[in-house]
């Protein structure tokens, strides 16, 4: 088994559930009493998340290739950041460090493509739906991407930050979400990926018809199967 490095933390609400995920999956894989081999590393999300609004990404990229570096020289045979918003800064990440980063966008169109889907409304931060760093990932692996509209995307926003990441739910919120999903479904999405980790707190498969792509549980998936193989991809 290889040894899985967490860069958790944003926000540990979401980083509890790879933890979680990722020892299941181990456990359901090889039986017995068999967990995850991994190191973690969780900063601080004030932080983080200070200097994303403010634009300075340079900053939060210092912040997390550091963690990386760390990481690595705990013995991670590769890297899983546990947040969609700040793969934005993955391309520094990767340089570095000598260890693979595990891409959550490419792992969730890997399972798109294998569902033959080929147009997506996507939910997360603004930072997540409105910049390209995130969307053109998807595009080029031949994924459409469609967005909710400009109070929608306030609303998936502002609840992430002040509710989901501080532990909070509320059906009022659950409520607002799902009706999000439903106008991208009637926009003509096949699906809906919740593009941030903290969303599968919210809302689940089980609340809606439209198909929902969890990114937490795709890159948990991921990370396993990566652990478990012979060769790291």
């Amino acid at each position: 088994m290889k040894t899985i490095g967490l860069i958790g933390g944003m926000s540990w609400e979401s980083t509890q559930t790879y933890y979680r995920l990722i020892n299941e999956k181990v456990r359901d894989r090889l039986g017995g009493l068999h967990s995850a081999r991994l190191v973690l590393y969780s900063v601080d999300f004030a932080d983080i998340e200070r200097l994303q609004h403010q634009g300075d990404w340079e900053a939060t990229a210092e912040i997390l290739s550091s963690a990386a570096r760390s990481v690595e020289a705990a013995g991670a045979e590769f890297l899983v950041l546990c947040t969609n918003t700040m793969h934005k800064v993955a391309p520094e990440i990767e340089k570095a460090v000598t260890v693979p980063l595990l891409h959550i966008a490419d792992a969730t169109a890997q399972v798109l493509r294998q569902d033959d889907v080929t147009c997506v409304g996507l939910l997360g931060t603004r930072f997540t739906m409105e910049q390209d760093f995130y969307r053109k990932r998807l595009e080029v692996q031949g994924i459409e991407v469609r967005l909710p509209d400009e109070a929608q995307r306030e609303l998936v926003h502002t609840v992430i930050y002040e509710e989901l990441c501080q532990g909070v739910i509320k059906p009022v919120s659950r409520n607002a979400y799902l009706d999000v999903v439903s106008s991208l479904a009637e926009s003509g999405a096949q699906a809906v990926i919740l593009g941030c980790t903290e969303i599968g707190l919210l809302i689940q498969e089980t609340d809606t018809d439209v198909a929902l792509y969890d990114t937490t549980r795709i890159h948990a998936d991921q990370a396993v199967s990566v652990a478990l193989s012979k060769t790291t991809k």
